[in-house]
């Protein structure tokens, strides 16, 4: 039996209390001050040495929010640690399991990547942005009182990814977690890839963005936060099984059947080269064709040994048919922020874009089967969300931009202001026709892209605009010069979308940075 607490030791406990109850966790923290004893492990996650800097996004009033960011700033805290604190506060209040937190948590990594490509003074803007937007969010849903994410102990066994699997068939949110950690702590890379089969359960925008964006954040917050990240895309996963439905198991039937057809497993992904018009051709059979001929279609071309690269490229390039003819949202789903006729936030253009892009991404760092699953049910999910949109017939429609939209100007600062013009009087088409024009006339295309992040950073774009700019970035840098503008194409007609919605905070954002 231990000794009974001397009295000192009580009073120091007390005292440790009273402290904690005046001060608050975030600067208690930086005092090194814990609630916690020693022989009492804490039920809160703790970040060592960045928990101070996680509490302070957690619990400054929203209203106090950036003129601390931008004393943090002065101080020389780096962007890069304002935005891993931010990761890792959405980590662990939400888990995976708000709307707005989980699409706050994916914008955090690009607007950090935005900031790279903006003028010195005006760095911390896209950041400030998301982080405003997280900090509010965080304190509307009951701040640190709420959190979800709390430690799991990580066990001595060796669990596969068929355990993992069936545990979240089972809704068993306390037996996949400690599968989950138990395999990150054995194999980072064998969780991972364990994850990825859970995801595949149900091809849908979220359910395949988040577990790349939380990959995609380790480089930001540490590899040794890696399975906190994860987490988020597990609980997703967990509390998506009370909405099963019997198509789910269909979808995996049928990758699997197209496996065992094409004979891909265990075999290396291949290296042949796809022409132009090949690219084309396979673009549009994943476009028009049904979801079962779409991924029929992929399959095959990865077992004729195609790079998976050039397929990933006609994948994307099939989505972004979908942003290129999409008509605009319909008088009956207008919403506030997305009027119709408007094509930004979660449009099934822009959601088709961003999911292609993550299973691209996730092909690329995965291993084994999930290389080919991951494009397969990326073509898959591209054909099925387009045949969603029931009262939109993108088939028939002609992409953007019509003939009529296409700027005559061939003149670099001339086409700019048109692009600028178009832009602020929200006209789609012609800011998707100047932007075509810039292409055709061979102008350099970061220039452009300068003009849309602007907007991209100044306007709300309803929780996609860090995260689109990023997918349309990536895909058009990675893709060949015969088709790259359709991407550039497309981000303009969704920047003209989004504008006159200001971002909540931005000006007030602008003038501590003096921007």
């Amino acid at each position: 039996m231990n000794e009974p607490q001397s009295r000192r030791a009580f009073l120091a406990d007390v005292s440790k209390g009273t402290l904690l109850a005046t001060i608050g966790p975030a600067l208690a923290a930086e005092f090194g001050i814990s609630s916690a004893s020693a022989a009492e492990p804490s039920a809160v996650l703790n970040f060592g040495d960045m928990e101070a800097l996680v509490c302070f996004m957690q619990e400054t009033p929203v209203s106090k929010l950036q003129p601390a960011l931008a004393a943090k700033l002065r101080e020389g805290v780096p962007l890069k640690k304002l935005v891993a604190a931010g990761v890792l506060a959405n980590a662990r209040t939400f888990g995976g399991e708000d709307y707005i937190g989980f699409h706050t948590l994916m914008a955090l990594g690009p607007a950090l990547k935005m900031s790279g490509s903006m003028p010195e003074r005006q760095q911390a803007l896209p950041v400030f942005k998301v982080l405003y937007r997280n900090t509010n969010r965080m304190q509307e849903n009951g701040g640190r009182r709420e959190e979800v994410l709390h430690p799991v102990a990580a066990g001595a066994d060796r669990p596969n990814s068929q355990q993992l699997h069936e545990a979240v068939k089972r809704k068993d949110t306390a037996g996949a977690e400690g599968i989950f950690a138990t395999m990150m702590q054995n194999s980072a890379d064998d969780g991972f890839n364990a994850l990825l089969e859970c995801v595949q359960d149900n091809p849908e925008v979220h359910r395949t963005v988040l577990p790349y964006r939380a990959w995609d954040l380790r480089d930001i917050v540490g590899h040794e936060h890696a399975t906190t990240l994860l987490r988020m895309s597990l609980r997703y996963c967990l509390n998506s099984e009370k909405y099963r439905r019997p198509e789910w198991d269909e979808n995996s039937r049928a990758l699997t059947k197209l496996m065992d057809e094409h004979k891909l497993m265990g075999r290396d992904p291949g290296t042949r080269s796809m022409e132009d018009r090949a690219v084309e051709k396979l673009s549009m059979t994943i476009f028009g064709g049904s979801p079962e001929d779409a991924a029929g279609a992929v399959a095959a071309a990865l077992a004729e040994g195609f790079d998976p690269h050039e397929i990933g490229e006609a994948i994307s390039l099939a989505a972004n048919q979908i942003v290129l003819r999409d008509h605009g949202r319909p008088p009956d789903w207008e919403s506030p922020g997305k009027p119709p006729g408007s094509v930004h936030g979660d449009s099934v253009g822009v959601h088709a874009s961003d999911s292609v892009h993550a299973w691209r991404n996730l092909s690329q760092v995965s291993r084994g089967r999930n290389v080919f699953a991951c494009l397969i049910l990326g073509a898959w999910q591209v054909a099925h969300d387009r045949g969603l949109a029931t009262v939109q017939r993108f088939l028939e429609w002609e992409p953007m931009p019509l003939k009529r939209h296409i700027s005559q100007s061939t003149d670099e600062a001339k086409l700019l202001s048109e692009l600028d013009d178009s832009i602020r009087q929200n006209l789609q088409g012609h800011a998707a026709g100047v932007v075509h024009r810039c292409g055709v006339e061979g102008m350099d295309p970061e220039i452009v892209f300068k003009t849309l992040l602007r907007y991209a950073v100044s306007e709300d774009g309803a929780l996609h605009a860090e995260k689109y700019f990023q997918t349309t970035w990536d895909e058009f840098h990675r893709t060949r010069p015969a088709f790259r503008w359709r991407h550039l194409t497309s981000l303009a007609r969704v920047t003209a979308s989004e504008f006159g919605r200001p971002a909540p905070g931005q000006a007030e954002a602008r003038e501590l940075l003096g921007v």
